[in-house]
């Protein structure tokens, strides 16, 4: 598939609807390879996207701040194995949520204290309310609120399992923010900039945006009943704290030069944020026997669509999911990926030495029609990828 074809794909999926608009990258160890930018801000009739979009980029938050932890364990302010309440003492009253009597929820001591290398793994026993049945009804029948009202009460949810014991997804990322705080003597948004975006010239990556900033915004979008996309009336909060989990915004190109420094081993244009092999660590599998689920089950239709189980090896890394196994005609085995909430993505594959970053603003989670555009865009960049291989 060659550039002009990816481009139509692109436009095609705003033709069609499926997204109102999209900024997709790629790059190499050398530089950005592919840049697209297609569709309006506001499917209303909002300014046409560009290349300095900003987007809400919600869990692909989560690969900022566990570079930031990585950052402190080298430098040896933190270590992997360590307690997450010799540094956050409230951490300790988190019990094991084993299910309700009534309304009254049934807890119990954990059986073992979770280690900053659960938090990185998500096997914690952390969960979200969006993915699980129990935590939402937990928040509920308590009043603890939502990880959507962006209140640092959210994080007084307790645990679904023992840590070590399973993956859970939900809010270890977003304590994992509390834990840099402390050990680093800085606000999360302010330690990301000075040690993450400064250095990789990642100009609009922040927690904070500026009235400018969010005036390049593109609003977020809702899939309609008749399949269409209407706008989303759903608005973030200001929140009481830096969300680890989710927080920040960025544009493409930013994302890309975050992408390029991992593919890079940790540096980017002479500025190093991680040791090379500091990043083979991070995105070495740690899951240690803890399995994987079999797919995702939304407990909150209106945020996510069931996601499946892959048919493919997977692990997880210290902040990042691995695929362990080569996907045909598309990354090899050993890369990392993930996600944000609004149908965002972006995938690491340092075997073939390709970054990629698809941004769009869509609820529900995995949508299957944005799904299949972001799989098409990066099927047509591995097109390209192994015709240069092979010349």
């Amino acid at each position: 598939m060659s550039t002009s074809d990816i481009d139509g794909l692109l436009q095609g999926a705003v033709d069609g609807r499926v997204i109102p608009g999209v900024v997709a990258l790629t790059g190499d160890r050398d530089g950005a390879q592919y840049e697209g930018a297609f569709g309006l801000l506001n499917i209303d009739g909002g300014a046409a996207v560009e290349a300095d979009t900003m987007f809400a980029i919600m869990s692909m938050t989560k690969a900022f701040v566990s570079v930031a932890a990585l950052q402190l364990i080298e430098q040896g302010s933190l270590e992997l194995s360590q307690p997450v309440a010799d540094i956050l003492p409230a951490f300790a009253d988190l019990q094991v949520l084993e299910g309700f009597d009534g309304d009254t929820p049934r807890l119990r001591a954990p059986a073992r204290q979770a280690t900053i290398r659960n938090l990185l793994t998500h096997t914690s026993g952390l969960a979200y309310s969006f993915l699980n049945r129990d935590i939402l009804r937990y928040r509920e029948v308590t009043g603890t609120p939502l990880e959507t009202s962006g209140q640092l009460a959210t994080l007084q949810a307790p645990l679904v399992a023992d840590p070590g014991t399973r993956w859970e997804y939900g809010i270890s990322t977003d304590w994992l923010g509390q834990v840099i705080e402390a050990v680093s003597g800085s606000d999360l948004a302010t330690y990301c900039a000075e040690h993450i975006f400064e250095p990789l010239g990642m100009t609009d990556a922040t927690f904070r945006p500026s009235d400018e900033q969010v005036a390049r915004m593109m609003a977020l979008h809702f899939r309609a009943p008749d399949g269409g996309l209407v706008q989303n009336s759903l608005e973030l909060p200001e929140p009481e704290f830096w969300m680890g989990g989710s927080g920040a915004y960025a544009t493409g190109p930013d994302y890309l030069r975050f992408l390029r420094a991992l593919l890079r081993d940790g540096e980017l244009d002479g500025e190093r944020v991680l040791r090379a092999e500091t990043v083979e660590l991070a995105l070495s599998d740690h899951l240690d026997g803890a399995p994987l689920p079999d797919g995702m089950v939304s407990a909150m239709p209106e945020l996510s669509n069931d996601v499946p189980a892959f048919p493919f090896l997977q692990g997880w890394g210290l902040g990042f999911h691995l695929f362990l196994e080569d996907l045909p005609a598309m990354r090899r085995a050993g890369s990392a990926d993930w996600g944000g909430l609004f149908n965002c993505s972006y995938w690491i594959d340092r075997a073939s030495g390709v970054v990629g970053v698809f941004l769009t603003q869509v609820l529900p989670f995995y949508d299957a029609r944005i799904v299949e555009t972001a799989a098409g865009f990066e099927l047509g960049v591995y097109a390209d990828v192994g015709a240069l291989h092979s010349a």
